[in-house]
């Protein structure tokens, strides 16, 4: 049979489909990818506008990758493919450019570097590790001869995943940096983190009901686990625990995958996976008002009726309510000054500083005020101290800085020291433990000297 002779033209569509079909495929090898091992380096790709794939565990679940932030930023996380949900990042307080002089490496450690904003992240084995895998648990690990050197399971960030064990020495951050989870000696707690970055103060607490077992002083620190069967578990020793708070799937069976997160707002809550969508089923505050900070600082918050300003009409348009502009929140509530005059509030709770107008002392609390709560007594009065707007109008506008409140009376009585540590064990506040960590800063003060502070009448 005669052949018939294969032009140039024929030739150079047959090389490059091979090419295509070869590029297609190392692509796909790539974005399957089950191990890392020593020389591999990424760069962050100017055509992936969500998220960028590097290591997947074998199910295709979960993934290592770049998640795109604001357009020109990324992360380095591992996600849940199948929503894209960040379940750990990598150094969060830093920020890495979407630039293809970012990478990523492995060396022995991983290693993120971006030589533009000098941030710097690395996973610091003490040994050389000889490849990185993704488990189908989303657990990330450096291996060296099927030896475990490092695991993301021991730096959680904002979220832990079922089977994942939460230790003492670890925290729980929200993905704003306001708010932390913490285990103590036998309970789990919630901080809020304030902005001078030194001072926390625990806002919820739940403490090992010791049912099944006992915490034993001694015996070892306590750990949590988000199990499987649909609670979260404090253990000491063994395996029976001291403590469980039942998620609303617990003793019901699904076969999904459960989380647990410290969301923004300060509120701890576990969802499952529905195949298309996370579904909540835990939720450790119920009560909008329970937050931290729902209507932001000096805002108040009705059970029932959402957020409101001190003054009825006060809010500053930000995407989120507040009632203050700027970060301007501080002030010494009880030296003297001509700047601030009174408002007075019915029904609302709150603390800031107290003042006994007998002695004439006044004790700060050493936390800022965040969102007021509103309650059903009347009796309970509030006084706020309030900047006056320039020009001297004692009329509040948008854009004036509430400082704080000064004076906190019910039922008519004054409130010193002693009476103000009293009525803080027996406020009923939801679920509320400031008492119990929230000491009064150094005072007494005397001598107020301010006018407006000093000329309100206790009922």
């Amino acid at each position: 049979m005669e052949k018939k002779p294969v032009n140039s033209a024929t030739r150079s569509l047959a090389t490059q489909l091979l090419f295509l079909i070869s590029s297609i495929l190392y692509a796909c090898a790539l974005a399957t990818s089950q191990e890392l091992l020593i020389g591999f380096k990424a760069s962050p790709s100017s055509s992936v506008s969500s998220f960028q794939s590097l290591l997947n565990d074998s199910t295709s679940t979960f993934s290592l990758g770049f998640l795109r932030a604001n357009q020109t930023q990324l992360a380095l996380t591992v996600v849940h493919l199948p929503s894209l949900q960040l379940l750990w990042q990598a150094n969060p307080t830093s920020s890495f450019r979407w630039s293809d002089k970012t990478q990523l490496f492995f060396n022995g450690s991983l290693v993120m570097s971006d030589p533009h904003t000098r941030s710097f992240w690395s996973s610091g084995t003490s040994q050389q590790g000889d490849k990185v895998v993704l488990l189908n648990s989303s657990n990330l690990q450096i291996l060296q001869k099927q030896q475990v050197l490092w695991q993301s399971f021991d730096f959680p960030t904002s979220t832990l995943v079922e089977n994942q064990s939460f230790t003492s020495n670890m925290s729980l951050v929200s993905s704003n940096g306001l708010y932390s989870m913490r285990l103590g000696d036998d309970f789990m707690a919630l901080y809020a983190n304030f902005k001078d970055g030194k001072t926390q103060q625990m806002y919820w607490k739940h403490k090992a009901l010791e049912a099944k077992a006992e915490v034993v002083q001694g015996q070892g620190p306590i750990h949590a686990r988000l199990e499987s069967d649909g609670f979260l578990g404090m253990y000491q020793i063994g395996k029976t625990p001291v403590d469980i708070q039942p998620f609303n799937s617990f003793h019901r069976p699904i076969d999904t995958f459960l989380v647990l997160r410290l969301e923004p707002d300060g509120n701890l809550k576990g969802y499952y996976w529905a195949q298309t969508d996370w579904v909540v089923d835990y939720q450790a505050i119920t009560e909008t008002c329970e937050l931290p900070s729902p209507c932001g600082s000096y805002g108040l918050c009705r059970p029932g009726s959402g957020c409101s300003c001190l003054d009825n009409r006060t809010q500053v348009d930000t995407g989120s309510f507040q009632c203050i502009d700027g970060d301007d929140q501080s002030g010494d509530f009880c030296s003297g000054s001509d700047d601030f005059w009174a408002i007075r509030r019915k029904g609302v709770d709150c603390w800031g500083a107290v003042y006994n107008n007998v002695t004439g002392f006044c004790y700060l609390v050493d936390y800022p005020i965040q969102t007021l709560v509103g309650v059903g007594d009347e009796s309970k009065i509030g006084y706020f101290k309030v900047r006056v707007t320039r020009g001297g109008h004692k009329k509040i506008k948008a854009g004036i800085r509430v400082l704080g409140a000064v004076i906190l009376a019910i039922t008519g009585a004054v409130i010193g020291y002693a009476g103000y540590k009293i009525w803080n064990r027996r406020r009923t506040w939801p679920k509320r433990v400031l008492e119990e960590n929230a000491e009064v800063s150094p005072g007494p003060y005397k001598n107020l000297g301010s006018a407006s502070f000093k000329s309100i009448e206790m009922l």
